[in-house]
């Protein structure tokens, strides 16, 4: 590709283990192009050893780095007109700062940045939408305001038009820039956002609140305004029938329009560009395919549009209404391929070596039926193996069938990894993500345990030999796992985990306090109990197996003084552990970073458990 460089992509030989090539072969996201000009895109690649933004003029086929920081950058949008990149700039990936903003087409020499909305304090990003005006709607969340919502038209200063200290976002601006969605939660349930539209003098529109004041959980997202001068339709994510569906509000008319969208799954939406059909993204059981809806109304037709068996990480539709997605599988690495069939956007350099399929295996548990992802190491033949359980994060979040270089590392190693989408995944309609509740952590390993015990049962894990690891969420789930239940784990590895939850609560960002508050109850003033009973810093006199933990320096989501005071209690009783602290925030966007941090935890597992058989 032309404007890229690849410094670490070197071709496959047998000095370079296939799992490091997997990290290091260059990757591409899904391209966003500008909605006015569509030759003009922006995506994020690593082909020069870090994630930055790439700006592509698809017409002459020119392309060249938007970016370039120690720590990466990955938060970047388009002007509609194409003219300009704006992008997120933090400090070493502590998600705190502004936005800047750079001409698309600037040459590789004197390319200078420029703050996007002077006199906007730095703050966490809550949302941006960006005018046909050059008019920018941005979202801002700090520990002293709560979140507010700034209009910023060139050249004058910013006008504050929504403050709450609730968490709140901008989700979308009408095509003429008339109307405004917002995505708050001022009845208190960080879960389950309501919708307001509003004028940009901050003037109400309407309301669309399915929580009916806190008392109902159910929740809705902006999926975007219909891209027509004119059109004040808005397309919506609702969970009115304990699941994922999208509808059409139109807030000026009053109406809104139900989608007969059949699918078993959880269904999201978003428009072709000429507003007449909906492209439909639909994940069922940890796998996703596309379909088209057309005409946008209640009486509209399913069109399968086709896509190979796998998850689809991101599509869209161009102008000429070919569909544009990103795909991978377990298997097969990542391509962002057409519905022409071809291959989009293609990285130079090594392709990354392919791994092996997933196993479905559903397992009963105390909430209902458990599905977990299976990969098995290509020899021996048979197990039992040694068994990496690699626990999502989010926890709003879930597995897929889709490329992992971890898990496929692991993999590589002789062990056997399963992945397990707990009580409060995604995918698996609302009841299941909402089971998440009060008993924090206890519900996820409850469902954890019942797939370990098949594991065993089933002849797939070696009991003496069973790790348990995740990052973030996933990271906070092996902690307390190591904890409450001691006997069952051989060696946690557990990556920008929550480790005291109380001291967490107080250091991390304003919205993941709203998301605890809602997760538990309360602040850990109200609802001492519950954070003690949820805090893996509770049980860590139980802990039993040696313990590593990775932690970034500068992380706003997992801080690091709490997993010192996890440390502190783990020296304190002379507990078998190892600590790697890295200069980046939550989780690195620097492949060599990502690499050290895999081969730490491969070497952790292999001096404990010895080599796999």
């Amino acid at each position: 590709m032309e404007g890229m460089t690849e410094t670490n992509g070197s071709s496959p030989t047998d000095s370079v283990p296939a799992w490091e090539q997997r990290f290091r072969a260059p990757r591409v996201s899904l391209p966003d192009w500008a909605e006015d000009a569509p030759d003009r895109a922006l995506f994020v690649s690593n082909a020069t050893g870090t994630y930055e933004l790439y700006a592509w003029d698809r017409s002459t086929g020119g392309q060249r780095q938007v970016t370039d920081r120690p720590n990466g950058t990955t938060d970047g949008v388009l002007t509609p007109d194409g003219e300009a990149v704006w992008w997120f700039s933090d400090t070493d990936g502590d998600e705190f700062g502004v936005w800047m903003r750079q001409p698309f087409g600037a040459g590789s020499q004197g390319v200078v940045d420029e703050p996007a909305a002077p006199g906007l304090d730095p703050s966490y990003p809550a949302g941006l939408a960006i005018g046909r005006d050059g008019t920018a709607v941005i979202g801002r969340s700090t520990d002293e305001d709560g979140t507010t919502v700034h209009v910023v038209r060139p050249g004058a200063a910013p006008v504050e038009i929504y403050r709450h200290r609730e968490s709140a976002g901008v989700g979308d601006l009408s095509h003429d820039g008339s109307l405004i969605a917002l995505e708050h939660t001022e009845h208190g349930d960080a879960m389950h956002s309501a919708l307001r539209v509003v004028r940009p003098d901050g003037t109400a529109v309407a309301e669309l609140d399915d929580t009916e004041g806190g008392t109902k959980e159910l929740g809705l997202t902006v999926l975007g305004f219909a891209p027509v001068a004119g059109d004040t339709r808005l397309l919506v994510g609702h969970q009115r029938r304990g699941r994922w569906e999208p509808m059409i509000w139109d807030p000026v008319a009053g109406t809104e329009t139900d989608l007969a969208i059949d699918l078993p799954g959880d269904v999201g939406a978003e428009w072709y560009p000429d507003g007449s059909a909906l492209l439909v993204e639909h994940g069922f059981e940890a796998r996703s395919e596309l379909w088209r809806y057309g005409p946008a109304a209640a009486d509209g037709t399913l069109v399968r549009v086709e896509t190979p068996a796998g998850s689809v990480s991101g599509a869209t539709a161009r102008p000429d209404g070919t569909v544009e997605y990103l795909w991978s599988s377990a298997a097969e690495p990542p391509v962002v391929r057409s519905t022409t069939g071809a291959v989009v956007l293609d990285p130079p350099g090594a392709k990354a070596p392919v791994s092996v399929p997933v196993e479905d295996v559903w397992v009963d548990g105390p909430g209902g039926r458990i599905h977990a992802l299976v990969q098995r190491p290509a020899a021996p033949a048979e197990g039992p193996f040694p068994v990496v359980f690699e626990i999502h994060g989010g926890p709003t979040w879930h597995d897929s069938d889709a490329f992992a270089a971890g898990p496929a590392a692991w993999v590589d190693h002789g062990y056997a990894v399963v992945r397990v989408n707990y009580r409060g995944s995604t995918g698996y309609g609302r009841a299941w993500t909402d089971a998440l509740k009060h008993r924090v952590g206890l519900i996820e390993l409850e469902d954890i345990a019942a797939v370990r015990e098949w594991a065993v049962k089933s002849g797939l894990a070696d009991p003496a030999k069973l790790v348990l690891a995740g990052g973030s969420w996933g990271g906070y789930l092996t902690l307390l796992g190591l904890g409450t239940q001691p006997g069952d784990w051989a060696v946690g590895l557990a990556a920008v985990p929550v480790a005291d939850y109380v001291t967490a609560y107080h250091d991390e960002m304003e919205a993941l306090k709203a998301m605890d508050r809602t997760l538990l109850g309360g602040t850990p003033e109200e609802v001492p109990e519950r954070f003690e009973a949820s805090s893996p810093l509770t049980y860590v006199d139980a802990v039993r197996a040696p313990v590593y933990i990775s932690a970034g320096v500068n992380d706003p989501r997992c801080p690091i003084r709490q997993v010192e005071n996890y440390v502190d209690r783990l020296k304190g009783r002379d507990a078998v552990h190892e600590v790697y602290r890295y200069d980046a925030g939550h989780g690195s966007l620097v492949v060599e970073e990502r690499i050290k941090q895999v081969r730490l935890e491969l070497d952790f597992a292999r001096r404990h458990l010895g080599d796999p058989a």
